[in-house]
């Protein structure tokens, strides 16, 4: 039995591996090529395995997509949540003395305006077409909403019971969804800067901190 346990170690890893490139290829072909230029041979030749062993953990296209694009914003949502309270953004489920309200907003809108984004995008027309496709999008996309809008009251230390906190942190992920589809056409930075600014103001007044309750507007 030592033996058998021995090998098996080493072909889960590699299967792990494997599996690990497939999303990270697909995700990237997805965002660089649209649907139609998204083919399990295109993205197994850029994870560098096999059609076959691309459908051995994936057995159909929409079944390799939908994880990629599931995997990687979890992956990303992990990361931002990290980011942050590593940095001392929110404590508890508290704002954290001297606020970071810039920050999060920066940091959502940074999942947004990436690669995923543009991949998931890709999806969401493609799904719109698809009929196989379509529900399992349409899942997804409700997941990880729910997930992003959790994720964004607790980095805000939000209080959702009070009037208009929860309809403004949802504006505030629709706000960075539609700068995401404006980065689709052109990168205006800029104008990305001002509008991230003037909403993290907003949070804060609607938050009762004010505007120089927290001291981060000074640079703005």
């Amino acid at each position: 039995m030592g033996a058998v346990t021995t090998v098996r170690g080493p072909k889960q890893d590699r299967s792990r591996a494997t599996r690990q490139r497939l999303l990270e290829a697909a995700v990237a072909c997805l965002a660089e090529h649209g649907w139609s230029g998204s083919t399990v041979t295109v993205v197994a030749e850029r994870a560098g395995v096999s059609r076959g062993a691309a459908q051995h953990h994936f057995p159909t296209r929409e079944d390799l997509f939908t994880a990629a694009v599931e995997h990687v914003a979890e992956e990303r949502s992990a990361a931002l949540r990290a980011m942050l309270s590593g940095e001392g953004a929110v404590r508890g489920g508290k704002a954290a003395p001297g606020g970071r309200t810039r920050a999060v907003v920066e940091a959502i809108v940074a999942l947004y305006t990436g690669p995923l984004f543009r991949a998931a995008l890709h999806l969401w027309v493609a799904a719109s077409n698809e009929e196989q496709l379509k529900p399992r999008v349409t899942a997804l996309e409700a997941r990880i909403g729910r997930e992003s809008h959790r994720m964004a009251v607790g980095l805000l230390g939000a209080d959702e019971s009070v009037p208009g906190v929860r309809e403004t942190v949802q504006g505030l992920l629709d706000m960075a969804r539609g700068l995401g589809l404006a980065t689709l056409l052109t990168d205006d930075a800029a104008r990305r800067d001002r509008v991230v600014a003037q909403w993290a103001r907003i949070l804060d007044d609607t938050l009762g901190r004010g505007p120089g309750a927290t001291g981060e507007h000074g640079d703005s």
